[in-house]
């Protein structure tokens, strides 16, 4: 055979690999991921950018084509919040828990996990909006279902956020339960520059 014809030949050959190899990729990607996960990861890029009237309407196309998915609905749940939209993210964590607790099994960790944080950030609201009694109850919940999804950021986010001693679940919960066994004129619920060090969860 001439050579040249071979060169090309082993050329159109490797090119045609390459070729099918991203193609079977792809189709695998999109065979393999779950329904309104695509869309769930473009809502989390908005809510990371502070966008978030277009998480909502990605966590709302998520669900859209498939109701009840977890992180669409813990995802709108934090843009609410964010936006101060009080009624509407506590509606969402509220559905949130209520449809875990019917529908987990014992063995789902990722769902485990997904309702401590959800109780992570109902309580993390009522203690933004001074309910601090439900927020002590939602993080004694939280730490009950799963503590060490809860437990707090680890090292890597506390670079990205430049916060050494971040407020976790823990602390904060302590801190709650000790401050309302005082007389209501002792108390001091309310400590905004450590307040403002408390994270969201969202697994």
């Amino acid at each position: 055979m001439n050579r040249n014809i071979l060169r090309r030949y082993v050329i159109l050959m490797g090119t045609a690999t390459v070729v099918m190899f991203i193609f079977w990729a792809f189709t695998r990607e999109a065979v393999e991921t779950p329904v309104g996960d695509y869309e769930v990861r473009q809502g989390d890029i908005f809510l990371s950018d502070k966008k978030y009237d277009k998480a909502i309407e990605r966590f709302g196309a998520a669900l859209n084509i498939s109701p009840d998915h977890r992180g669409a609905l813990m995802g709108r749940g934090i843009a609410y919040m964010q936006m101060g939209k009080t009624a509407e993210a506590e509606a969402e964590f509220t559905y949130l828990i209520r449809f875990l607790k019917k529908t987990l099994v014992p063995d789902d960790l990722t769902g485990i996990g997904t309702l401590a944080a959800a109780y992570t950030n109902r309580g993390i609201l009522y203690d933004r909006t001074g309910r601090y009694k439900k927020a002590l109850y939602d993080y004694a919940n939280a730490l009950r279902t799963d503590e060490e999804t809860v437990e707090g950021p680890g090292t890597i986010s506390n670079v990205l956020y430049a916060t050494p001693n971040p407020a976790t679940v823990r602390k904060r919960a302590t801190y709650l339960e000790k401050q309302l066994a005082l007389p209501p004129e002792k108390r001091l619920l309310r400590v905004p520059e450590k307040d403002k060090d408390q994270r969201m969860y969202k697994p």
